[in-house]
């Protein structure tokens, strides 16, 4: 290992003594120790800079250091730093304004939280009073945040140890590659996942869930692109039953998926969407829930029991404002709809084709996986070790991964060019060949 720097060694020293890091033990943590950023790119302590391929946590989809969002953020806070929630502030008008332009025309409020998970606690607790019923029903292979309901609402192993809210059901969502409901292509799975979401509703009662849940594309989870026909199928679902859809738009929206929102490539509206991370790329902490208007209108007459601190904060509103600009301005969603389609599908493509540990890729947008097993024939996971080895060896070779499970999850800034796409393809191509050589 390269030796740090001075201020490296202190963020090192400093960060082993007293920082204790989300879902990690301990003791043998060594963190990257990080200098800086701009645009793709992560400037280590170490010297050496890697080109960034995770988005920090799928969120930083302007990329790093855009000189609007940062000048944005100093004037505000020369201007106001922070301000009490209740009072009326134009930066918190001006980012409601600015994300109403990209949803449907059926929403007219937002109601802003500090980030994804919040944004989920208070979805579901408007569709629990709107609706005067109790469940919410989500799936297995879900993330959607480490607080109270939000973690319960998750289907990963993350829910376990935490199971303290009430009221949760969870059911299988599609997956073709690996098949809850022995299908063999997308229409099967699409008709056999939403028969079961069917059969689970009629299970537990209808009139006892306020709410589906649904990332629109789960990300965490493997960046699972949902069959078409399948969101259409769960809002016909849900309207049968008077439910109400909740999409979870935190890691597909804005742009990652190559539109505005995931859900408008899927032909169907929800009830309520949730959002944070590429709002503003995580610059300051922001999320939120989009809310159609039969929802807002449920508390015109009533209170809603909700509020936050830093609701709306000033400085992540001016960082909200100032990245849908320039997001519009540049064309960032176009690019991430472009790289996507004529350059990372057909790179990726190559891969598999080359690389037998590769089992399926798939994505969409700058929001890919490549799924990597032992053996195409048996689908058997790629193991911890292995894919130790492959985290390792992408940081190596300059790329800082998404690495999750047995999956290499391709989640570039929306910014990404084509000659950055082709260096990280380069990278991914000589450590399969490594993975490949151990199979």
């Amino acid at each position: 290992m390269t030796a740090l720097d001075a201020d490296g060694a202190l963020a090192l020293e400093l960060d082993r003594a007293h920082v204790f890091h989300s879902w990690s033990a301990q003791g043998a943590l060594q963190p990257l120790v990080v200098a800086g950023a701009s645009g793709c790119e992560v400037a280590l302590a170490d010297g050496r800079t890697l080109l960034d391929f995770s988005s920090q946590l799928v969120n930083t989809n302007i990329g790093h250091q855009h000189p609007r969002v940062t000048a944005a953020i100093a004037e505000q806070a020369g201007r106001l730093a922070t301000v009490a929630p209740s009072h009326a502030v134009l930066p918190r008008g001006r980012a409601a304004e600015a994300i109403l332009r990209h949803a449907p025309a059926s929403f007219s409020k937002v109601f802003f939280t500090n980030g994804g998970a919040d944004a989920n606690e208070n979805a579901i607790r408007m569709a629990r009073l709107v609706t005067g019923r109790d469940k919410v029903l989500s799936a297995y292979r879900s993330y959607h945040g480490n607080t109270g309901a939000a973690v319960v609402a998750t289907g990963d192993w993350r829910r376990v140890p935490n199971e303290y809210a009430r009221g949760h059901v969870h059911h299988f969502g599609p997956y073709l590659y690996r098949s809850e409901f022995w299908a063999t292509t997308p229409e099967e799975e699409c008709e056999r996942a939403l028969r079961h979401l069917a059969r689970v509703v009629e299970a537990e009662g209808p009139g006892s869930i306020a709410a589906i849940l649904l990332e629109t594309v789960p990300g965490t989870a493997g960046v699972l692109v949902p069959p078409p026909g399948y969101l259409a199928g769960v809002r016909a679902i849900a309207d049968r039953h008077g439910i109400l859809l909740v999409l979870d738009e935190v890691m597909a929206g804005f742009g990652r998926t190559g539109s505005w929102f995931a859900f408008e490539q899927h032909d169907v509206v929800p009830d309520l969407v949730t959002f944070a991370k590429g709002v503003n790329s995580g610059y300051v902490p922001a999320g939120g829930v989009l809310m159609s208007d039969a929802v807002a209108r449920a508390f015109d007459d009533r209170v809603y029991p909700g509020g936050l601190t830093y609701s709306g904060h000033p400085l992540a509103m001016a960082a909200v404002v100032a990245t849908i600009e320039a997001m519009e301005d540049e064309k960032v969603v176009e690019n991430a709809a472009r790289i996507g389609a004529e350059v990372l599908a057909p790179g990726l493509a190559a891969l598999a084709d080359a690389h037998p540990s590769v089992g399926e890729v798939r994505g969409t947008g700058v929001f890919w996986a490549l799924e990597l097993v032992t053996s195409r024939a048996t689908r058997e996971p790629v193991g911890p070790a292995a894919m130790g080895a492959v985290k390792a060896g992408l940081l190596d070779r300059g790329l800082l991964p998404f690495v999750q499970d047995n999956r290499i999850h391709v989640v570039p800034p929306c910014v990404v060019t084509d000659a950055q796409v082709a260096r990280a393809l380069a990278a991914y191509d000589a450590v399969l060949s490594e993975l490949d050589a151990t199979l």
